[in-house]
Formats: C-alpha cells, structure tokens, sequence
C-alpha cells in the first residue's frame, strides 16, 4: 500500500472520534508502531489534530472531523480546488454557478484549519468580472498573494513588465482581480508611491514581510472598476463595433463592464476595446442572436472562418 492511500485509510479510521489503540491501528494498517507515529506527525504537519496517549494503553483520536474522513490536499491544490469551484460558482461555466457554490462550501467545510485559511484566502480576496477564460497560475503565487491580501501584510515579489528588466517589488496588497483571462493583484507600490496593478502571471518568488500596514481606501472603492480603468486607459490593439438583433440588456449581462451596450436600430450595438479578438468572439458565441460585425475587418475575417470550421464540423457530426 503507498504511503497516500495509507494515510488516506488511517484518516477514514480516525474520523469517527473513537480512540484507537496504537497497536490496533498497526494491525489494521499493516506497518509498525514506528511507522504509523511517523504517518500521525504528517496528519499533524497538514494541519489535522490528532491526541495522542502514550504507555501499553496508548493510542490516537481525532480532535475534530465530519461525516466523511477530512480531505488530504497540499496548499497549491487546495488552492487550485479554490480557484476553480469559485470561478465556476461565479457563474463563468453556464449552468454550474448553484452547485458549483454548494461543493466549494463542502469542500472548505471538510478541511483542516490551515487548508481552509489557505482556500478561504483565494475565494475572499478576488473580485471578478464576466468573462475569466482559462486562467493560468501558479497556485502556489496566487496562494501567497491572496493571504497577504487578506492578512494586510507587505510583499515583496518579483515582476517581470514588458520589455524590461525583472524588478524587486515592495507593495501593499489589497485585492485580487479576475478580469477576462487575466489576474490581477491591486496594491500600493511603496516604492513608488502610488498604486499600481500587477498580472499575476507576471509575478515570481513572493514573499512576506512579516510587517502589516493599515489598509489604505482604494480610488473610487472598487477594486475592479479601478483595475478595468487602467486596462481601458492602454491603447488597446483594436476598436469592436458589433451590431446585434438582441435586447440591450441581454447583451449587457452577457458582457459586464468589460464592453459598452447601447440601443440601436433593431437591437443594440456593442462596443469593446480589445488586444485579442479571440473575446468578441466568444461572446457573440454565446449570445443567441444574428450581429453585423461593423468594424475591424480582422473581426469579420475571423468570425467567418469559425463559422466555417463551425459548419464543418456539425457536417462531419
């Protein structure tokens, strides 16, 4: 038997409270006394409490635990776990918000404290905006920089902006922002002076200080609004102008803050500032309506090619 699904059977023993003497759990689990003081220091390491008596009566028992034995995850997957059911919950996966929401609230519920401190870091400290896409992290990095979030705590970290040079970071976090496909940390720059947004997949080796600050007010208050606005205030690689035969306020729920909705004759006019036009495609996708694509021509250009894959494959289907 290997050492995971091990541990994983003495955890299943350990959750119904009931104390276990030590050569009991020996026999039951087919390794020495030695080796099973040596699986209860993990379950201690991961965060698990776990009494233990010593002498010819000693044994184990679990301090506290659930219905089902407690989930066996490290940081970085509890994180993933985190990232993705919240993402999902926030309603990015048609059809899974609801019970997206209901399996991350048992998930937390089934993990040791340290666990759901980690996990309870990333769902609290992110805001989000329609439209997230693939996300791409390090799980361990967004683990970090969410607890400092959370904590008020200082962070230094590496950023790698483009065209330069990677720089040492000293900063303030406040908020995590997922926006389109992108993340996003929100912090004061104390270098700087000012504040600065930073994607998350650009940041390496964070670190905390040690050292908490008192948590300044965000411009406007929104942590989103404010990291959109920086975003829209870049030269943006292209202009999207798309007429649609749909409600204006369809339109707008399907796309958020990320794009401007306006009436217009038959329907509505959508608006987008973008540098990848992969965005305005995957939303008229999922928008039940015919549109006219009035500018750029590369936009046009790519919504008839998928139209053509798109129709090549339902014709092989």
């Amino acid at each position: 038997m290997s050492t995971s699904a091990r541990m994983l059977q003495l955890l299943s023993l350990l959750q119904t409270h009931r104390f276990w003497p030590g050569t009991e759990l020996s026999s039951r689990l087919e390794v020495s006394e030695r080796t099973l003081r040596r699986d209860i220091e993990r379950l201690r390491d991961l965060g698990y409490d776990v009494d233990a008596s010593r002498g010819v009566a000693g044994g184990y028992q679990l301090r506290a635990g659930n219905a089902l034995p407690p989930l066996l995850l490290d940081d970085d997957e509890a994180v993933a776990i985190a990232v993705g059911l919240r993402t999902a919950a926030a309603g990015l996966v048609a059809g899974m918000g609801d019970t997206s929401a209901q399996a991350l609230g048992k998930v937390v519920a089934l993990m040791p404290p340290r666990l759901r401190r980690r996990m309870d870091a990333v769902t609290s400290q992110t805001d989000s905006l329609p439209w997230g896409g693939r996300v791409s992290l390090d799980a361990g990095v967004l683990g970090v920089l969410a607890q400092a979030c959370r904590d008020d705590e200082a962070l230094t970290f590496v950023y790698q902006a483009p065209s330069a040079e990677p720089a040492q970071r000293r900063v303030e976090p406040h908020r995590l922002v997922m926006l389109g496909s992108r993340w996003y940390l929100l912090a004061y720059d104390r270098v700087r002076h000012d504040w600065r947004s930073f994607r998350v997949d650009r940041v390496s080796a964070p670190m905390t200080t040690g050292q908490t600050f008192r948590p300044r007010e965000i411009p406007g208050g929104d942590a989103a609004a404010y990291v959109q606005a920086g975003i829209r205030a870049r030269p943006a690689a292209h202009d999207v102008s798309v007429v649609l035969q749909a409600e204006p306020d369809v339109v707008a729920r399907r796309v958020g803050r990320w794009g401007d909705v306006e009436p217009a004759e038959g329907g509505c006019r959508l608006r987008m500032q973008v540098d990848d036009l992969g965005w305005p495609v995957m939303i008229l996708v999922g928008i039940d309506a015919d549109f006219t694509v009035e500018r750029p021509a590369e936009l046009a250009e790519l919504v008839a090619k998928a139209g053509e894959r798109f129709a090549r494959s339902g014709a092989r289907s």
